[in-house]
């Protein structure tokens, strides 16, 4: 499992302004884009999942680094926003992640407003699994941590991929790559280890 944590009052401040700045032609700023969106994809790629520990501030494509992991725990005083269009740059690559995590309404009030959103919003929206007091922030991730270690990662590994696939897919074909992942998992000897063990009680 990885987990993404940092220190201070900023847990990822996105894109430096500067560099985006500088970036006036447009297949630099593509490049820079395209970049991010591979950083963000590769979380999903990811056989180990992975959790974002936010401590403080997640903004614009920070909040879409937590929106694009796994799991996420923040303190009860981190904020939230996709804040670019307050300086005129609808922040439209974080929205991909956002728009998935949250849904349409909730991500389009953030990317339209530019608001912050305080933690137990980002709960209730379904940006982050759940809000702590900061003290008691990293000790929720670690119980996260040790409860899926202790599962069989082949399992994990192979369920993370296929739940990311099905979310993006149409109905039926949902069901297909499940019924697939499942008859694959179910040859595992992790898994018929586990099924024995269950049955012998």
């Amino acid at each position: 499992m990885i987990v993404l944590a940092a220190s201070g009052k900023i847990f990822c401040a996105g894109h430096d302004l500067g560099e985006l700045q500088a970036a006036s032609d447009p297949a630099a700023a593509q490049a820079l884009f395209e970049r991010c969106s591979r950083l963000m994809m590769a979380i999903g790629a990811c056989r180990a999942p992975v959790v974002a520990e936010v401590q403080g501030a997640a903004v614009a494509a920070g909040c879409q680094l937590v929106a694009s992991c796994d799991l996420a725990y923040a303190a009860d005083s981190a904020r939230f926003a996709v804040s670019g269009i307050n300086l005129g740059l609808f922040c439209s690559t974080p929205g991909v992640a956002l728009g998935r995590a949250v849904g349409r309404k909730a991500a389009s009030e953030m990317l339209l407003t530019g608001r912050f959103i305080d933690a137990a919003r980002a709960v209730e929206i379904g940006l982050i699994n759940a809000a702590v007091p900061a003290d008691q922030l990293v000790s929720a991730v670690d119980h996260t941590a040790r409860s899926i270690a202790a599962k069989p990662p082949e399992a994990i590994a192979l369920g993370k991929a296929a739940f990311r696939r099905q979310m993006e897919a149409p109905l039926e074909e949902a069901y297909a790559i499940a019924s697939e992942t499942m008859a694959a998992n179910l040859g595992l000897q992790s898994a018929q280890d586990g099924i024995t063990a269950f049955l012998k009680r």
